[in-house]
């Protein structure tokens, strides 16, 4: 049974190229300030592979991130 072994030599070849790739994502998204984990940056990448206009990613993020933190203040104001 070479060949299974051989199928799973890639797949694992394939898996710690993929998170080599992801690493190198994450310290470009460190050095921008971007706040994007590991986990995130692997979901935008998915997305854009499989046809999500990058830029209008990059929007929707900025949105979901500007709406986190005004709930976050709001929350903050309840509080005080």
């Amino acid at each position: 049974m070479p060949t299974e072994s051989a199928g799973k030599n890639d797949k694992q070849a394939s898996q710690a190229q993929a998170r080599e790739v992801i690493d190198v994502f994450h310290e470009i998204s460190t050095l921008l300030n971007a706040d994007l984990d590991r986990q995130t940056l692997s979901i935008c990448i998915s997305l854009i592979e499989n046809g999500i206009n990058p830029e209008a990613l990059a929007c929707v993020i900025r949105e979901l991130k500007k709406d986190a933190e005004e709930t976050r203040r709001e929350i903050q104001n309840r509080s005080q």
